[in-house]
């Protein structure tokens, strides 16, 4: 099992920043992919951005691109996600997610276990 403190969701208007933090807490090869995901109002859960925290590989969906980063604290067990220029598209429920690392993790963005989403909201 993976458990997850996050915080830093909130209301900002467009063009502003918000960044969101998630500790995670379990054994190690649980959370060796760690990775933020979005469900936007009506549609589909979503990979935003990820981590595989041993290596430090980092994956971006297109639609984040240039704009959020995703970064790790190793020593706090914890995970990042800088959103810069934010748009009303990015209006979703967040979510901090871990998995075993596999080959096509983030191609497919499969996590296994997941943390309470945060309310992210961008005004125009």
């Amino acid at each position: 099992q993976v458990e997850f403190v996050v915080s830093g969701g909130g209301s900002v208007q467009a063009g502003g920043s918000l960044r969101l933090s998630c500790s995670a807490s379990g054994p190690a090869d649980n959370r060796n992919c760690m990775a933020w995901l979005r469900r936007p109002p009506g549609k589909e859960r979503e990979g935003v951005a990820g981590i595989a925290t041993g290596a430090g590989y980092l994956y971006y969906a297109d639609s984040v691109k240039g704009r959020f980063t995703i970064s790790q604290d190793n020593a706090k067990n914890t995970i990042y996600l800088q959103m810069d220029s934010l748009i009303p598209n990015d209006t979703a429920i967040y979510y901090c997610a871990a998995t075993p690392c596999r080959r096509l993790t983030m191609a497919t963005w499969a996590f296994v276990y997941t943390g309470q989403g945060m309310q992210v909201t961008v005004t125009s």
